[in-house]
């Protein structure tokens, strides 16, 4: 399982050897990139992941925006890190379709929607965002599936999705996570905290490519290996 594994001390590459490391594998490719603490909370004490991130998880993060094509992200994630508008396209997640607070200004075609028929703020929505940025997957759920190809289908084939767990734990469930990226930070907070998977159980087999250290803190490249 580990015979193509890198290690690497993050410090000792440049801009241009990181962007290698991370390069999609196929196309489109739908990469998940986490925080957490070693004992497993993806959120600090003030119920966003901002308390327990750092500069070395930053630089990665940083890539990650660079080179995506569009950043998928749970509505209530958005909300809760109160998420501003992006460089590039942001990909709302919602059954709701309420478009959250900070992103009521973004200006025309940043700001889509993927949501369902039965969503009761779905009119609000196209009256805001526009009915081209609406997208109306499934009737209760979001076709996450139908998702990952409508974004393709837009020339958005590296796709950045940044959670929160709920989301995560869905998009595992319906195979279109190609990858987990996950920085752990050498912390321990204890109490009670969500972890970067929540809700329904799933059960994904991963295999490591990339290990990163800077400064105790350690970034992991994980592949989601195929369904028997």
């Amino acid at each position: 399982m580990i015979d193509d594994l890198i290690l690497h001390r993050l410090a000792d590459l440049d801009d241009e050897d990181l962007a290698h490391l991370y390069a999609p594998r196929a196309t489109p490719w739908l990469r998940v990139n986490f925080v957490s603490t070693v004992d497993g909370a993806a959120r600090g004490s003030d119920g966003s992941s901002k308390s327990i991130n750092n500069p070395v998880d930053k630089r990665v993060f940083d890539l990650l925006r660079l080179r995506a094509d569009c950043l998928v992200v749970g509505a209530g994630t958005v909300r809760d890190e109160a998420y501003q508008v992006p460089r590039l396209p942001l990909v709302l997640v919602s059954r709701t379709a309420e478009v959250p607070p900070s992103l009521s200004e973004a200006p025309p075609g940043r700001v889509l929607m993927a949501t369902v028929a039965s969503a009761p703020g779905l009119s609000r929505a196209r009256a805001r965002l526009g009915a081209e940025a609406v997208l109306v997957l499934g009737e209760q759920d979001p076709d996450l599936v139908a998702l990952k190809a409508a974004l393709a289908d837009r020339g958005w084939t590296d796709q950045l999705c940044e959670g929160g767990p709920q989301l995560f734990t869905s998009m595992l469930g319906a195979g279109v996570v190609d990858e987990l990226c996950h920085t752990v930070v050498p912390r321990l907070i204890g109490g009670s905290h969500v972890r970067i998977t929540d809700g329904s159980e799933v059960d994904v087999a991963l295999r490591p490519a990339v290990l990163l250290e800077q400064d105790g803190t350690l970034l992991g490249r994980w592949l989601v290996e195929p369904r028997p």
